[in-house]
């Protein structure tokens, strides 16, 4: 082996740029989700005023997605994250068999997370590696309009009417879930 250059040259003649070899192996992700399987949901995205009622929007039985984007995300993410959450085998058949969400087929919540990008410091959280507000709002929605594309495709998914319902980006928002376990599950990207 000789070594020059950041280049190894190996015996066999191969060479390897040591640039790759060193790369971290553990990369900052660009975006962290968090699926949980729902019976039941709901989800408050307009509180109530005092001349008008709150307003909600739910789901039944389904996957719940809380998403959040780091620094560094862009739309070239966005196709790998929905065609992965759409198509991993989470969600029980009555045969015990795991399908995905398109096969079952089950409604889809997403909601925008920001606090999974939180990083304990001490006894506080903080959120320097989330994505700027504007950035995190373009991509949510480029997410949501690839979610809906894809159930739009589906045929079981547009034969059962399943739905995708979301919550607003960047506001306060109260939750209700039915759940028949903690079955919840995080992906970084």
């Amino acid at each position: 082996e000789y070594m020059g250059g950041g280049v190894c040259f190996l015996p066999s003649g191969a060479c390897v740029c040591m640039l790759a070899l060193m790369a971290d192996p553990n990369p900052s992700p660009l975006a962290r989700v968090l699926l949980q399987q729902c019976l039941h949901a709901q989800l408050q995205v307009k509180p109530a005023e005092p001349d008008s009622e709150a307003r909600w929007v739910e789901i039944q039985r389904g996957l719940i997605i809380y998403v959040c984007f780091f620094k560094g995300a862009s739309e070239d993410i966005i196709p790998k994250m929905v065609n992965t959450i759409l198509n991993v085998k989470l969600s029980e058949c009555e045969d015990g068999k795991y399908v995905s969400i398109l096969d079952l087929p089950g409604s889809i919540l997403v909601i925008p997370q920001a606090t999974l990008g939180g990083k304990l410091k001490g006894r506080r959280m903080q959120y320097h590696a989330n994505i700027e507000k504007e950035i995190g709002l373009e991509l949510y929605s480029q997410f949501l309009i690839q979610c809906e594309k894809q159930l739009a495709a589906n045929v079981k998914c547009a034969e059962a009417g399943v739905v995708l319902k979301h919550g607003t980006y960047g506001n306060r928002q109260v939750l209700r879930v039915d759940t028949n376990g903690p079955y919840t599950h995080q992906i970084e990207f």
